[in-house]
């Protein structure tokens, strides 16, 4: 067994190129980047977990904190040396599994479970153990289907919490805040609960059963869910106010395609990524014909393009105007796109979408070349002189990224130029005292498992808020005659 694992050892350290690892400045940035260590900090490490791979390779493949990682990528995004954790990781996965060590993988599914809300979720959309290339429902059983712990919830308190929103966000600061014994109501203003995860989250990423257990278990703990209202029309700030919501959180996601801006969006033949995406969890009947291009290069545009596929297209193209280093989907998700058949044109900007009688026939681009970093870090885009080149298309599919939809919120509270909520860092306030916000409506687009990780942090600063109050509770300062954009 000696001599095994010193071979796995030597073929890991081959795999991960050790001679770029071994000038890792320890900074740090990708355990401070986690989501999953603000999540669980007495159970992952990623630097620690690095580090102890090439010390104690066979401890660590026995150990729960190798099946943690949740493929956001943000430790790699923001790595000095641009290291691929989750790959590293990966492959010690995979030795796991060679080697039969899955009671890592079992502790790491019982903790998902008891510590983080929407735990089938999570094991569906962020953790993918069978990336490595086991059969998950015969080693730690069906996600959803998990032994029901019994429920013990503290005596219910006075206080009352709206939560707006019951995307990720907005569950998870429910789920706590009900834990904590306080009343809690979550507001949605469609008729079904999940926001984006069921609005636009594919059913072949996330099974809507999946979900529906981990909403069902939200009502069993007790949690008021209020669909079909809409705040700031059906329902003011003003108005929770009056009904003795002491707090609010604002959790309403980012639901709104950005714009195309070029000559041909108003062709038929154009969908943006969201609405085919929502279109298609409605079982809606969508022919986008045989040749589909995707614009974007971001993980909505992963999603759109093999549903473009799945939805029958023979031919799915995506066009990033930049090269695969800077697009900002998850390097994973790029990869599964590829290997299902979706082509990747990189350095390609679209100038005019083409079209006869009222349709889509073409769309003229344009090669790129990049220059210097931008105000992203990027490197910034410029088209290459005579480069011009069309391709013939019957669906055009915009995905260039999505934006919160602030018109409920009243002209008091302070929104960036970027169209998010502006809050506090670390509590997570707005500028009106009672008020806080998080998840996507703040951060702008990002990952599932951040989003809960955002809606955790939510609950316990709104936790820190209501134990400063008076005995008489504070009140929500929003004025009326402002309520609406």
């Amino acid at each position: 067994m000696e001599a095994e694992m010193h071979d796995s050892t030597s073929a890991l350290q081959r795999l991960i190129d050790a001679e770029k690892l071994q000038y890792c400045y320890e900074c740090g940035i990708c355990t401070a980047s986690c989501p999953m260590v603000e999540l669980l900090p007495e159970h992952y490490h990623p630097r620690t977990l690095l580090q102890r791979i090439f010390l104690d390779l066979d401890g660590v493949l026995k150990e729960e904190a190798l099946w943690l990682c949740a493929w956001c990528y943000r430790c790699y995004r923001r790595c000095p040396q641009q290291l691929l954790l989750p790959e590293i990781f990966l492959r010690a996965r995979k030795l796991a599994v060679k080697n039969g060590y899955l009671g890592g993988l079992e502790d790491a599914a019982e903790l998902i479970h008891k510590e983080i809300p929407l735990s089938g979720v999570c094991q569906r959309v962020c953790f993918h153990p069978e990336r490595a290339e086991i059969d998950v429902s015969q080693t730690i059983g069906t996600d959803y289907e998990f032994k029901e712990q019994e429920i013990v919830l503290p005596p219910k308190q006075r206080d009352k919490i709206a939560i707006v929103g019951s995307g990720p966000a907005g569950l998870t600061a429910a789920c706590e805040l009900i834990r904590m014994g306080y009343q809690v109501t979550v507001f949605q203003s469609s008729s079904e609960l999940g926001g984006m995860l069921r609005e636009c989250m594919p059913t072949y990423r996330l099974p809507r059963k999946v979900l529906e257990a981990d909403i069902e278990h939200m009502k069993k703990l007790g949690i008021e869910f209020r669909t079909g209202v809409t705040i700031g029309r059906d329902l003011t700030l003003q108005g929770l106010s009056k009904e003795g919501y002491k707090a609010v959180f604002l959790a309403t996601g980012a639901h709104k395609s950005k714009q195309l801006r070029i000559e041909g969006t108003e062709l038929k033949g154009v969908i943006y990524a969201l609405d085919l995406l929502r279109k298609t969890n409605l079982g809606e009947e969508i022919d986008l014909g045989e040749r589909v291009a995707v614009i974007g290069g971001g993980n909505v545009a992963m999603d759109a393009a093999r549903t473009a596929l799945k939805l029958g297209a023979k031919d799915v193209s995506i066009l990033y105007r930049r090269s695969r280093e800077e697009m900002p989907a998850n390097p994973w998700e790029a990869k599964e796109a590829e290997s299902e058949g979706v082509k990747i044109s990189f350095l390609a900007s679209p100038t005019r979408i083409l079209g006869e009688n009222g349709q889509v026939t073409a769309i003229e681009c344009v090669r790129m070349e990049l220059g210097e970093p931008d105000e992203t870090g990027r490197r910034r885009p410029t088209p290459i002189e005579d480069s011009e080149f069309t391709t013939e298309l019957d669906t055009v599919i915009p995905a260039i990224g999505e934006s919160p939809d602030l018109s409920f919120l009243p002209e008091e509270i302070e929104v960036s130029e970027q169209n998010t909520i502006l809050v506090d860092p670390v509590t997570m306030t707005t500028n009106l005292p009672g008020v806080f916000a998080g998840g996507d409506v703040v951060s702008g687009p990002a990952t599932v498992i951040e989003a809960i990780a955002a809606g955790k942090r939510a609950a316990l600063s709104i936790r820190r808020y209501l134990k400063g109050q008076d005995t008489k509770g504070g009140e929500i300062e929003v004025s009326v005659r402002h309520e609406g954009r």
